[in-house]
């Protein structure tokens, strides 16, 4: 794992140029470009916010209200979290032509799009923190945001590394990731309140590590709670063990790749 992480780190000019290719390459030939990065998350919170809060009201208890606004806090990290696993188990497969170059270290492309996936949603925070502030809820707990961020970017990254890897010799696993995510997605408190939990299911989720990234994330942004609590630690243990085992299975399957995509 370390050594990867020092792959990486000498390759930093090359994974920040592949970066900005990849995001001029999303929006190439729209017009209005980069603004969909803040369009997107809009649309999504306006589309959510109507839902849950017209459609679907009086499923959801008072200390989460304005819910469209507890909703944002967590959907939007969750994105960043399951478009960059899915999109990363096929990534290996259409870079196939810079695998197959000797120099070319394959752990940049997984790397590449957990990092573009994250600048999407640093481009998307203006507008939550723009409603944050709107409904008075901003606060300076909002600067302990980079602990939840970090956690969630290791956990993302060996994540991202372990699929990368095992989906270029077993093709349905990307089928099997789109059923696991959404399973993933009803099992994270995103939609829900973690404190609203109670017995069973309280228990099963403090095993999701996601679970305690997104509390963090509600208390930090919603509920303006100026701590993190101690499941983030355990969150952080889990982050940096699939760090290791997706390093290790990539490291692993590194000589194959070439020649299985």
């Amino acid at each position: 794992m370390i050594q990867q992480i020092q792959t990486l780190y000498r390759y930093r000019l090359l994974i920040h140029s592949l970066v900005s290719r990849e995001l001029k390459a999303r929006y190439r030939g729209n017009i209005l470009g980069f603004m969909w990065s803040f369009i997107n998350p809009l649309m999504l919170l306006l589309t959510y916010g109507l839902v849950f809060t017209y459609m679907l009201p009086g499923f959801r208890g008072p200390t989460i209200e304005p819910y469209f606004l507890f909703l944002f806090c967590g959907l939007l990290p969750w994105t960043w979290f399951s478009s960059s696993i899915l999109e990363s188990s096929t990534v290996l497969i259409a870079g196939g032509n810079l695998i197959k170059k000797v120099l070319f270290p394959a752990e940049i492309l997984p790397t590449v799009t957990v990092l573009a996936n994250f600048v999407h949603f640093m481009l998307g925070m203006p507008i939550l923190l723009a409603f944050l502030v709107w409904e008075g809820r901003l606060g300076l707990s909002a600067l302990l945001l980079p602990i939840p961020l970090l956690v969630q970017m290791v956990m993302t990254l060996g994540l991202a590394l372990f699929f990368s890897a095992l989906t270029v010799h077993f093709r349905d696993v990307k089928d099997l990731l789109s059923h696991l995510l959404n399973l993933w997605f009803f099992s994270t408190p995103v939609l829900y309140s973690y404190a609203g939990m109670e017995g069973p299911m309280r228990t099963a989720l403090r095993l999701n590590p996601m679970t305690h990234v997104l509390n963090a994330y509600h208390d930090l942004l919603f509920g303006n709670i100026l701590r993190i609590r101690s499941g983030l630690a355990g969150s952080a243990i889990a982050a940096l063990i699939l760090l290791a085992l997706g390093a290790f299975l990539f490291d692993r399957l590194r000589d194959t790749l070439a020649e299985e995509v």
